[in-house]
């Protein structure tokens, strides 16, 4: 169609970077055009980065498809490079023009602007971003005046207590920038309800964690604002930690909080989003076309956050309205490259096309984030019979099944026994979410092709798509309940309570279930742990101690009585709720899970009974032992797998243990008998806790920290010596040291006076004779795993002070009893 008088080929609405490399190719091509910009200036979301921010040109494998140059460097050469180059390629652009509607039919399109003449095109590029639609804080006090959204200069700001929310690379590069320069005294935290970083660049976490280890910036893990208000001293933030709340100085926010696509402006031209999700994206041909025929969507508006990648599609797009059908994206060689070894020598879309068909947790992602997935993701293809991990195996990646089955090894004993896992579903997701080892062996049970997501790409994939995370969980409820609550049951028994299942993150100390109320739901613990305590008295009173796996809310379900005990969380946990009359609807259809439950019944019935009938008796031991058990709890038992105790009472400061453990790990011990924490009778040691989400798996770059077949927490020899373990661990229990050489033996001390003698040797020896180059090591106690007989410092202790318990063993109502026969 040629141009028609007053009729441009086509108008590009937005100067970003896909916008930009958009009009420069028109405008090379020769084709009419307009570039419509809001603003006084172009790409106003790299104009408002902060000042000197470094711009990353990443993926670096990916090459650059464009009549605009871009590689990494400061914001202001990147822009005053654009600005030369748009004006060199004698770009038409409109400046200061709010586009406010987008009407007619392909061919024939007009573009109101407020306060301008209409512009008429026969083809509409959208590439306006989503950063004009910035996602609020939902807290009491966000609409304060502390609060802010952007950050332009980090340089303006001096002598303030800041907090950076946002866990995205915007965030993390706020707050590099704001600590950067130690004169100006800052005090800079960055809040991150997850355990790590998924969302951001590798390079800029590891800027992150360097500043965090110098001191520069207080880095706040598996946090959550909850309130902010002004006080006598000025603001003050409430968050909700992993242990409870915390209230800190803050003076200024800077929300960096994500974006959402201008759903309603985009909707009215007539263009439909893959979902009713608020984050969801356009529904897009792999030519960027929209719904609305002759409407092409690229850049962050299409799911496609990187520049370099915005900056292909904008040269894509107009390649493709000039009729060159033919061409390939940018990453085309490389997903030929990665697709290579699968069978049947198929073209790179037949395999994109049959991972988005088949794959559930893909099915709302566009060809366009498909492709960006596959560069972060390994493709494998498997034969019949042949193993894809195996029990106990390290690993905390997830995989998918794009085609063919799988079988799950259940009884280790006998490989005979198996469960299929059907194509289009995913497995793996244990490692993913606990970190734990691989829980089974699973091997093809036909030709298989799998697509592998790392760690980091599934989280950041369940993230960012909505669809992809609600499929994770399900699949993980539904194994979960039928791993809990089996009894025979199938997948269809099960579907309608699966489907009712409700994830709920629950902040330290809050309460699930309230001891006399009527509610009538089921819990099962996915991620923490719980306290269960009964009113006696006048005070509450600990029962028990529930860990991850462990269900309960049962009895009122089952025969509709109040709540007989309050449970509440130890530590920051996740649950899922079931309706209990769902619950009750799966007991109806199951005699065997119904007796099962009423034997789990029978059991905590008898606690109950027990704690009524001795409750005048209690006294001072009932009260000695709450307080017992909730400093245990305080102290980090609360997310323990096993701990160590010393009992002071037996204690005579031997060091036997320590001496034991220094012996069996290469000289160097790994506890500290005196530091922690004492309350009554009862010592906690800086020795690791071997807890059931450990905290110091997140961001290890070489995957050094493995859960052991019995629950050990270990670093193996790949340590790098980053120290990232020991700066998020929170109890102080892993140290950073070089491995001494070898002592002379027992004999050669006591005959000689060779070597340090038993135990750990001196700091002073250790520097003598270890050689300086020697690179450090995090070193913290594994159980002592693989050696005969279990831990050393237990062993060695004369007296029997020094335990190793599990915390459901010890904190029960049974050491109560003992405390009061």
């Amino acid at each position: 169609m040629a141009d028609q008088p007053g009729r441009i080929k086509v108008a590009i609405v937005g100067s970003g970077p896909a916008g930009l490399s958009a009009a420069a190719h028109a405008a090379a091509k020769g084709m009419s055009h307009v570039l419509i910009e809001k603003t006084d200036h172009l790409s106003d979301t790299i104009f408002k980065y902060q000042k000197g921010k470094h711009v990353m040109a990443t993926p670096s494998n990916l090459v650059l498809r464009s009549d605009l140059d871009f590689e990494a460097g400061k914001r202001e050469a990147i822009l005053e490079t654009w600005d030369r180059q748009i004006e060199e390629g004698k770009v038409e652009v409109l400046f200061n023009a709010e586009v406010t509607a987008i009407t007619g039919e392909s061919g024939d399109f007009t573009i109101e602007i407020k306060g301008k003449d209409p512009v008429r095109a026969e083809y509409v590029v959208l590439a306006i971003g989503t950063q004009g639609n910035p996602n609020l804080l939902r807290i009491p006090g966000a609409d304060l005046p502390i609060v802010q959204y952007q950050l332009d200069d980090p340089g303006e700001y001096y002598d303030e207590h800041i907090t950076v929310i946002g866990s995205g690379d915007a965030g993390i590069e706020n707050a590099l920038g704001l600590a950067a320069d130690a004169a100006q005294a800052n005090v800079v935290t960055i809040l991150n309800r997850s355990d790590s970083f998924a969302r951001a660049k590798g390079a800029n976490v590891k800027l992150l964690e360097e500043a965090e280890g110098d001191g520069r910036i207080n880095v706040m893990r598996e946090t959550t604002p909850n309130e902010l208000r002004m006080g006598e001293q000025g603001g003050e933030l409430v968050l909700d930690t992993r242990d409870g709340q915390q209230t800190i100085r803050c003076d200024r926010v800077i929300a960096r909080t994500g974006s959402k696509p201008p759903r309603d402006f985009v909707e009215a031209i007539g263009v439909n989003f893959t979902s009713e999700e608020r984050d969801a994206f356009p529904a897009l041909t792999p030519s960027f076309e929209t719904t609305k025929n002759g409407v092409h969507v690229i850049g962050a508006l299409a799911g496609y956050p990187l520049i370099k990648h915005c900056m292909n599609q904008g040269y894509d797009v107009i390649e493709f309205l000039s009729g060159n059908t033919d061409l390939k994206p940018a990453d085309q060689p490389i997903l030929e490259e990665k697709f290579a070894g699968l069978p049947g020598n198929h073209p790179v879309e037949y395999w994109l096309d049959l991972f988005g068909e088949n794959i559930v947790i893909f099915e709302e992602l566009s060809p366009l984030q498909l492709r960006e997935l596959m560069l972060d993701s390994t493709v494998h293809s498997h034969a019949p019979g042949e193993v894809v991990f195996t029990r106990n195996e390290p690993g905390s990646s997830m995989f998918c099944i794009a085609q063919g089955s799988v079988l799950v090894e259940v009884n280790p004993d006998d490989p005979s026994v198996t469960v299929p896992i059907e194509e289009g579903s995913i497995f793996g997701e244990v490692g993913l979410i606990s970190g734990r080892r691989r829980g089974s062996t699973i091997r093809a049970a036909e030709q298989l092709v799998t697509v592998e997501l790392s760690r980091n790409a599934a989280l950041k994939l369940i993230a960012t798509v909505p669809s992809a995370g609600r499929a994770v969980n399900r699949i993980s409820i539904e194994r979960q309940f039928l791993q809990m609550f089996g009894s025979g049951l199938t997948r269809e028994d099960v579907a309608e309570i699966v489907e009712q299942g409700e994830v709920v993150d629950v902040r330290a100390g809050q309460k699930i279930v309230e001891e006399g109320a009527e509610d009538k739901d089921i819990y099962v613990i996915r991620r923490g742990s719980m306290i269960v305590e009964k009113e006696i008295g006048g005070h509450p009173v600990f029962l028990s101690y529930l860990p991850a796996g462990s269900y309960f809310g049962e009895m009122a379900v089952i025969d509709g009585s109040k709540r007989t005990a309050t449970v509440k969380a130890a530590i920051k946990s996740e649950v899922i709720r079931f309706p209990g009359e769902a619950f009750t609807a799966v007991l109806d259809k199951n005699a065997k899970l119904r007796g099962r439950l009423l034997e789990d019944m029978k059991n905590r019935r008898e606690v109950n009974a027990f704690v009524e009938a001795r409750k005048d008796s209690f006294g001072s031991a009932a009260d000695m032992y709450s307080e017992t058990a909730q400093f245990l709890v305080d102290n980090g038992i609360g997310e323990a797998t096993d701990v160590l105790l010393i009992d002071e009472t037996l204690c005579v400061a031997c060091d036997n243990c320590e001496k034991a453990c220094a012996d069996s790990h290469d000289g160097l011990s790994r506890l500290d008998r005196e530091a922690g924490r004492s309350y009554a009778h009862l010592h906690v040691p800086t020795s690791c806790r071997h807890c059931e989400h450990p905290h110091c798996m997140a961001d290890c770059p070489p995957n050094a920290i493995q859960r052991g077949p019995d629950g050990e927490v270990f670093i193996d020899d790949t340590c790098i010596g980053c120290g990232n373990c020991q700066r998020n661990c929170p109890y102080g229990v892993i140290r950073m040291d070089a491995k001494p050489p070898k002592k002379p033996g027992l004999l050669s001390w006591l005959f000689f006076g060779s070597g340090p003698g038993p135990g750990e040797a001196s700091y002073a020896w250790r520097k003598k004779h270890t050689d300086p180059a020697k690179p450090k090591q995090a070193i913290k106690c594994d159980m002592c795993a693989g050696i005969e007989g279990g831990p050393a410092c237990v062993r060695a202790c004369p007296t029997g002070a020094a335990i190793r318990v599990s915390p459901d063993k010890f904190l029960t109502v049974t050491k109560l009893t003992e405390e009061v026969e």
